[in-house]
């Protein structure tokens, strides 16, 4: 399960380095902890949805059931760890005074890298989670569990 949640990762770097391209900033120290934090806030995400989704896996539900429910219900917590950071950083992007050069391609990898992070957590995660998934389908009552068959000899000799 660890090669799913870091395969957000590669996605988080995208977007934090198409981010940098587009704005025309480079690679810095302070773009390189911006990094840093998109990476651990987009395991952080990976982490809530995919616990969950094992969770409800091992309850008994389906794949498809799982993965459902937990995207539905792990959305909300998701965003809000996201759009808290994005709506954190926003005022660096716009800020002009000392200091601004370092503050910006802080946040600029920021944003752009949770965005991306954040879309492939929430839809391209679950889509990729059944070749992953390492938990046994659980019988459920509709499906009877096979009976060994027993062979029931009649006795030749009659004892009695």
């Amino acid at each position: 399960m660890a090669g799913l949640i870091y395969l957000v990762l590669p996605f988080a770097s995208v977007g934090g380095v198409v981010g940098l391209y587009v704005t025309g900033e480079y690679l810095s120290v302070p773009a390189s902890v911006g990094f840093i934090a998109v990476w651990g806030t987009s395991i952080l995400n990976g982490v809530v949805l995919i616990s969950f989704v094992r969770e409800l896996r091992e309850k008994g539900m389906s794949i498809e059931e799982s993965v459902r429910k937990a995207c539905s219900q792990r959305f909300r917590p998701v965003m809000m760890t996201a759009a808290t950071t994005v709506l954190g950083l926003a005022p660096f992007l716009a800020a002009s005074g000392l200091g601004s050069e370092v503050q910006k391609p802080l946040a600029i990898v920021v944003i752009c890298g949770l965005t991306t992070a954040t879309m492939m957590t929430m839809v391209v995660m679950p889509m990729l989670y059944r070749w992953f998934d390492d938990v046994p389908e659980k019988k459920t009552p509709s499906q009877p569990e096979s009976l060994p068959s027993v062979a029931i000899a009649e006795n030749p000799t009659n004892n009695g």
